[in-house]
């Protein structure tokens, strides 16, 4: 198990006309995570580039979906995480996220990732 910092990146697919319920959703997760040992760097959605804005790279890049949200949150070492997991999963609000939007989530899809600083 590591003792480094332990960062997780969540992409969302998010349909535009349930982005109020995605911010309810957000704003749970975001004091779960706090009040459990982590630092939650914010939820991002995905907006316009500004006009003018090509890619860098042609043929390599693309610029993505509009469909996008992200979630990145930090904590300080893998045993706090899985601390984390076993907590909320008996925190009466976890509970309550979990049934609010584990049946209808505002979300059709996501992705998870662990992270580390690259040295």
């Amino acid at each position: 198990m590591s003792e480094d910092p332990i960062t997780c990146e969540v992409r969302y697919r998010i349909d535009a006309s349930a982005l109020s319920e995605f911010k309810a959703y957000a704003q749970t997760w975001i004091r779960l995570i706090e009040r459990h040992g982590g630092t939650h760097h914010g939820y991002f959605i995905s907006r316009e580039p500004p006009n003018g804005a090509g890619v860098s790279f042609r043929g390599l890049g693309q610029d993505g979906g509009n469909d996008i949200a992200i979630a990145l949150f930090t904590f300080p070492d893998d045993a706090t995480y899985l601390r984390y997991r076993d907590a909320v999963a008996i925190d009466p609000d976890g509970n309550e996220a979990n049934a609010r939007y584990g049946k209808n989530p505002p979300f059709s899809s996501y992705e998870r990732v662990f992270l580390q600083p690259l040295e």
